[in-house]
């Protein structure tokens, strides 16, 4: 328990934080896609998967640049990095927009073509179940508090680790645990 309790605590001033053992995996939960189809995680099972809440308005909203980037870098290894994007509104209403604007915006501002779903709530009593399920992984420390905060979810669905929006995709914090997984998904 005190070690769980420090690693959380350290995860605030580090930005990161290793995941505690919890109920379920991430291949429990659907998301919708910013299309309107259902998105379950567990069409993504074996892969290793980021999962970032996102804005269009937001300071940090560069970072889908970083986040093209490593997924294209990523992808083809292996079952390969799997990013995807959730768009929300949650803070400061940085993310007004309606899903087709939002995937236009993407698609033409940052090129983005990795995965988005439609715009979720991803904090509070009334956050996507996914959001919920990675709060009770990571404990109060490891709960999104802006937007660009990434999840990582292993190869068997379980959360490896947690980083805040101040770390950047391509910081050697998130790749390093990125290629980490992934050899650990694909030994070869």
């Amino acid at each position: 328990m005190l070690r769980k309790l420090c690693s959380a605590i350290l995860g605030l001033f580090l930005g990161s934080g290793n995941a505690v053992a919890g109920q379920g995996s991430a291949w429990d939960y659907t998301f919708t896609s910013i299309d309107g189809t259902p998105m379950p995680l567990q069409s993504y099972a074996g892969h290793v998967v980021l999962v970032v809440n996102t804005a269009s308005r937001c300071g940090f909203t560069p970072q889908y640049e970083g986040l093209e980037k490593i997924w294209n870098t990523y992808k083809d290894r292996g079952k390969g990095l799997v990013v995807i994007g959730v768009p929300s509104n949650d803070f400061g209403e940085q993310e007004p927009g309606s899903n087709p604007e939002i995937k236009t915006f993407c698609e033409t501002t940052f090129n983005v073509s990795f995965p988005l779903t439609e715009r979720a709530v991803v904090s509070g009593d009334h956050a996507h179940p996914f959001y919920q399920w990675a709060a009770q992984q990571t404990g109060a420390a490891g709960i999104p508090r802006w937007n660009f905060h990434k999840y990582l979810i292993g190869p068997d669905g379980r959360l490896l680790d947690w980083f805040l929006p101040t770390t950047k995709p391509d910081d050697p914090k998130i790749t390093g645990a990125i290629e980490m997984a992934l050899n650990s998904a694909d030994p070869d």
